[in-house]
């Protein structure tokens, strides 16, 4: 039995509810803390949860709450610069993935987690943490501190947590990408649950038709300028949108995307960032999760599941094990392996949206040729028909 009663919780986005709320399901008690002042709904744009994600949600009874927010997307499409969409493969039997918006399911997720018993503090920015044998203490820029018996970062790709545990732990790559979402106010007669990824003639972009009506959509625009959500987000959007149209003119529909959508649905999220392998995911009482330690492409479509996978394994963990350093060897065990395999997927289908000029035209032809090929069951079915038995114990020797 695990001598684990309390936690302290770095990040109240995605990782950060689900972990509290696991671990309350565990019988430890657990309070987030989160660096914004307030409820952080309006950061970021729209986010894709796919089956394994779900599931895993299912385990905190979170799965038809989200269910109820998202846009399910039963079938996919590619299509290149003026061309018709293709029909890509796709798993049988699996449940459809789900489209949700970040601010919405920041949320529900916190709303589960107070449902659980779980306490926030907003406005408490880490500075650092002491961590000893009778537990850890942590230190917010405001002054106060917090002291559990661990403490888990939640704190996304620039997190504070992974700099403690190791001063020289890797920070996050940038993709080359900046990130937009947008709502146009058309009608592309599309199969509703249809969700296409373009290869327009100068950038990549997706669209998926909005069950109120209209195409909601996103655009990777290159750039080797980073910036920041702050820094992109004090461009205006309008200018933005000028951007955008330039760079989609001519592609069918992008083009008429980018024309259509108004800077008040106009959705700017910034660098688009990819985790290199993180060496030490743990030290002592202090341990990561989610972004923090595993933030594959968005090209994947699997970030914010495997954060909540990994939630859900840190507190099985914690559960079941004597000591935070048996539990979070474990931890790490179970997870290395399947998140880094993925992450590297995501950064060779990054590398296909930034192509040269000729790489782009040869894309068109070899891309639909490859998928026709692909024995998408091998490919695809190990990462979405992941599932986590809650009620199985963990052993200290995990494979």
């Amino acid at each position: 039995m695990s001598n684990v009663r309390t936690a302290v919780v770095i990040g109240g986005g995605i990782a950060g509810p689900v972990v509290a709320t696991a671990l309350a399901k565990a019988g430890i008690e657990a309070t987030v803390h989160e660096a914004y002042p307030a409820d952080s709904d309006g950061i970021g744009g729209a986010l894709a949860l796919a089956p394994n994600g779900l599931a895993a949600l299912g385990v905190i009874d979170a799965d038809d709450v989200v269910r109820a927010i998202a846009v399910p997307i039963r079938r996919t499409a590619m299509t290149f610069g003026r061309g018709e969409p293709r029909a890509l493969p796709g798993l049988r039997d699996v449940a459809p993935l789900q489209v949700v918006e970040r601010g919405d399911l920041h949320r529900v997720l916190r709303q589960r987690a107070l449902e659980a018993g779980v306490r926030f503090a907003y406005g408490k920015r880490l500075v650092g943490a002491d961590d000893g044998p009778g537990g850890v203490t942590a230190r917010f820029a405001d002054g106060s501190s917090a002291d559990a018996d661990v403490l888990i970062g939640a704190d996304g790709v620039r997190s504070t947590v992974r700099t403690l545990i190791d001063p020289d732990a890797p920070g996050p790559d940038f993709t080359g990408l900046l990130g937009f979402g947008g709502h146009a106010d058309v009608d592309l007669d599309l199969e509703p649950g249809t969700m296409t990824f373009a290869y327009g003639s100068r950038a990549y972009y997706l669209y998926w038709p909005q069950p109120g009506g209209g195409i909601a959509w996103g655009a990777n625009l290159p750039s080797r300028t980073y910036m920041t959500l702050s820094e992109a987000r004090a461009i205006p959007a309008e200018k933005w949108l000028r951007t955008l149209r330039e760079t989609y003119a001519g592609d069918v529909p992008g083009g008429r995307l980018a024309e259509r959508t108004v800077p008040e649905t106009l959705q700017v999220v910034g660098a688009l960032h990819i985790m290199p392998p993180v060496p030490h995911w743990h030290r002592g009482r202090m341990v990561l999760v989610g972004d923090a330690v595993h933030a594959p492409s968005n090209s994947t479509g699997q970030g914010a599941s495997l954060a909540i996978e990994s939630a859900i394994e840190l507190a099985r963990c914690l559960r079941d094990l004597p000591d935070p350093s048996s539990a979070f060897a474990a931890y790490e065990r179970l997870r290395r392996t399947r998140v880094e395999k993925i992450a590297a997927r995501g950064r060779k289908v990054n590398s296909t949206k930034t192509p040269g000029p000729v790489a782009r035209r040869a894309m068109s032809v070899l891309m639909p040729l490859a998928f026709k090929a692909m024995n998408i069951e091998k490919s695809m079915g190990w990462e979405q028909r992941h599932t986590i038995d809650w009620d199985a114990p963990v052993a200290e020797t995990v494979g």
